[in-house]
């Protein structure tokens, strides 16, 4: 009887994708062990190669045109497979889509991101999973809101749009014209992150100076972020800063559960059951 050997690699980041790291991994084996039974399954953490991972084992791709994490246009890929989405934030407002020099936080949005949300329930998904690695971002997924229907008013009156400098002066939330469709599907996050929103452990003092966020520009992001959690309280009757993951990905952690009602897990295990990584190892 010959050895049955599961290869379910991640990516190699900046070197192969998960399905070349396995199929090289199969290589190998095969080399030493010429009868053995080698199952290639492909594996994601919620981050850049998720959607990858789904394509490799048949579900079906879809481009769709959104805004870049600094506004210019740019291709985001998703997955279908049956009803359910398959999205990775990476694709629409990720790091690797903006140049070294020109990254930071206090200039990019999480907007098209929720254009991809917006483009897979127009697609007919009923279930969404979101995997929010890899992102560029430190807007608390307001950018993903407005792109959903929610609207943001400062101490004036005024309407707030894509720069989250400009939330320190946030004074309400009207979410009265979300798009109905994200109450009727199931959304899930695939995260490995447990942030807070705000604070010394929350989404601006650990995740942004690698998105190219100065101290005096994180200092400004965890105040704004603040702001928007305790309006956020006000308009939803609840706090959702402090829960599990709601500073990952910049925050959108937090838009994701407290606007939206999705469900927070482990990027990992949500890929691995997806996927059917259990059926191979029986």
């Amino acid at each position: 009887m010959s050895d049955k050997i599961v290869i379910a690699p991640d990516k190699f980041k900046g070197s192969l994708s998960a399905q070349e790291a396995a199929e090289a991994m199969k290589r190998g084996v095969l080399g030493v062990a010429p009868d053995a039974e080698c199952v290639v399954c492909p594996m994601a953490d919620g981050g850049e190669g998720t959607v990858e991972a789904f394509l490799a084992l048949g579900a079906t791709r879809h481009e769709v045109r959104v805004s870049g994490p600094l506004g210019e246009p740019v291709v985001a890929v998703f997955a279908m497979n049956g009803q359910t989405a398959i999205l990775e934030m990476a694709s629409a407002s990720g790091l690797e889509l903006i140049p070294r020099e020109r990254r930071n936080p206090t200039r990019t949005t999480t907007y098209g991101t929720g254009e991809m949300i917006r483009a897979s329930l127009d697609a007919g998904a009923t279930r969404l999973i979101v995997g929010i690695g890899g992102s560029a971002t430190n807007d608390a997924g307001v950018g993903m809101l407005r792109a959903l229907g929610v609207r943001f008013f400062d101490t004036n009156g005024a309407e707030l749009d894509n720069s989250i400098l400009d939330y320190e002066r946030l004074r309400n939330i009207d979410a009265s014209h979300l798009d109905p469709r994200v109450r009727r599907v199931r959304i899930e996050v695939a995260s490995d992150v447990d942030n807070p929103l705000c604070g010394p452990h929350g989404a601006a003092f650990t995740f942004a100076a690698q998105k190219g966020a100065s101290p005096q520009e994180i200092e400004e992001l965890d105040r704004i972020l603040h702001r928007i959690a305790v309006v956020s309280e006000e308009t939803l009757g609840s706090d959702f800063s402090n829960d599990r993951g709601a500073g990952a990905a910049g925050g959108i952690g937090f838009a994701l559960m407290a606007f939206l009602g999705a469900r927070l897990e482990s990027g990992v295990q949500l890929v691995a059951e997806e996927v059917g990584l259990d059926r191979y190892l029986e």
